[in-house]
């Protein structure tokens, strides 16, 4: 073969073989992604109806919104409500994707896997605790609901107060609705406004604000003495190996995953949230602690910032351990802080085998959340009694020293002012939650701020710029002009 030749078969082979180079485009979690779909929609339709006591039309307007393709519509489809029972099927006629939920008391909607029925309803967990005593609308806020109106001080801008509401729920956006706007200032409600359908007792998701929370029954418990910042967590770890003596996992803290840099492969991320992760304990029956404990190490532990829900999820599983017992756990989050600042009208939800959700779901009203912001505005103090450690609020505070951050500065499940932000005061900082789920405590200004929302598509209602806002309303040197 002369070189001619041989030159143009090698060079056509070299094509053939370039051309015919395969590459990974299948989708191979499309099952899990539909079971998923079918999963957030029997839960946010469950707690929709049976926690928030919203109508169905409701639901599917505002709780639904963000679904690509919900099934069936509020006049009906392939879907069951046992309003008796309070239990949705969501995919009923589908043997493949069906996905349901059912209402516990105490906790809110657990979904179930695939192969569950209702027929095991009764295993499912649930918290009995007897109602907080006392009658709320008799009691003085904001250990109950009773407020007498009150003339603003004189130093706040009531013009600009109204501005910076109205700037909240006017939005150009259709994507963002605002349910409630409620503002504390030295402990008081000074503006309280609710959108059509909802008042001050209605319990919605608070998405991700739930891990502020989280933070805070874990912060009482490192102020006992029962859990510790900078010890290994102590998790026993998965898969199971025949001698663990060589896990590289057991060198993580609770510091460590409280600052989202625990060096553990971030299942909940590169397009994969509503596939796998998290999302399978959240919306498909998966078990949320175990989700949470298999995963490999790919970074050494607090070197890497890495937003993830099974970090969270460790550290309510190293409370669970610290705690001793499932009833204890179960009732802590009522005995240790709601019930001791008011908050009445939340609840903690679980996945069937009784972990909570501690990362997202957690339901609340707008003026619960209102009084948990108070309880960090109030350095940890409440009617003289200190429930949180300063210590603890330094650490929550404190940005993590992990690099990987982009503006948005995080502390200890709590989110700081961005470097970017000169507009707002530096001291603020905010628990924030998905769809418009905000807590904003501002120490310099005595603000506390709750915004909640059903926001969906594009979102990006930004809540330093409704910190802005309202700041506006209050001068710099109110203190020193007096009241």
């Amino acid at each position: 073969m002369n070189k001619p030749v041989a030159f143009l078969l090698l060079l056509l082979l070299t094509t053939v073989s370039a051309s015919a180079q395969q590459t990974e485009t299948y989708d191979y979690a499309l099952s899990s992604r539909k079971l998923i779909q079918h999963g957030v929609q029997a839960i946010l339709t469950c707690n929709g109806l049976f926690t928030s006591n919203r109508t169905l039309e409701q639901v599917y307007d505002q709780e639904l919104a963000y679904l690509e393709e919900p099934v069936g519509t509020a006049a009906g489809g392939d879907y069951v409500i046992d309003y008796k029972n309070k239990t949705v099927t969501i995919a009923a006629s589908d043997s493949t994707s069906i996905m349901r939920a059912a209402y516990r008391a105490g906790i809110g909607c657990v979904i179930l896997p695939p192969n569950q029925t209702f027929e095991i309803i009764e295993e499912l967990p649930k918290q009995q605790l007897a109602p907080l005593s006392g009658d709320a609308a008799s009691i003085p806020w904001p250990d109950g609901d009773l407020t007498k109106k009150q003339k603003l001080p004189k130093y706040i801008d009531k013009k600009l107060l109204q501005e910076a509401s109205d700037w909240s729920f006017n939005r150009e956006s259709e994507e963002q609705v605002t349910l409630s706007l409620l503002v504390l200032h030295k402990g008081q409600i000074i503006h309280e406004r609710y959108a059509e359908g909802v008042d001050m007792h209605t319990k919605t998701r608070t998405w991700s604000v739930a891990k502020s929370i989280a933070v805070t029954l874990i912060g009482m418990l490192v102020d006992a003495g029962k859990m510790e910042l900078d010890v290994p967590l102590g998790i026993e770890w998965l898969p199971k190996e025949r001698s663990s003596a060589n896990d590289p996992r057991d060198a993580i803290t609770l510091r460590n995953v409280l600052n989202m840099s625990s060096g553990l492969y971030t299942v909940d991320s590169r397009g994969m949230e509503y596939a796998t992760g998290s999302g399978l304990s959240y919306w498909a029956g998966a078990s949320s602690a175990n989700g949470a404990r298999d995963r490999g190490l790919i970074r050494n532990p607090g070197t890497y910032w890495d937003y993830e829900n099974y970090d969270t999820l460790l550290a309510v599983l190293a409370m669970k351990n610290a705690l001793g017992d499932a009833t204890t756990y179960l009732e802590f989050p009522r005995k240790a802080l709601f019930d001791q600042i008011g908050m009445r009208n939340t609840l903690v939800g679980t996945d069937r085998f009784g972990d909570f959700i501690l990362s997202s779901q957690v339901y609340a009203s707008a003026r619960d959340l209102a009084r948990f912001g108070l309880l960090y505005e109030q350095n940890g103090m409440w009617n003289g009694k200190r429930l949180l450690s300063q210590e603890w609020i330094d650490f929550v505070r404190t940005p993590t020293t992990a690099a990987g951050q982009v503006n948005s500065l995080y502390g200890g499940q709590w989110w700081l002012v961005d470097d970017s932000r000169d507009d707002v005061p530096k001291d603020a900082y905010a628990a924030r939650g998905n769809r418009g789920q905000y807590v904003v405590v501002v120490p310099s200004r005595d603000l506390v701020i709750v915004r909640r929302g059903l926001d969906y598509g594009r979102q990006g209602f930004d809540v330093w710029d409704l910190t802005r806002e309202v700041v506006k309303a209050l001068p710099e040197d109110y203190v020193s002009e007096g009241e």
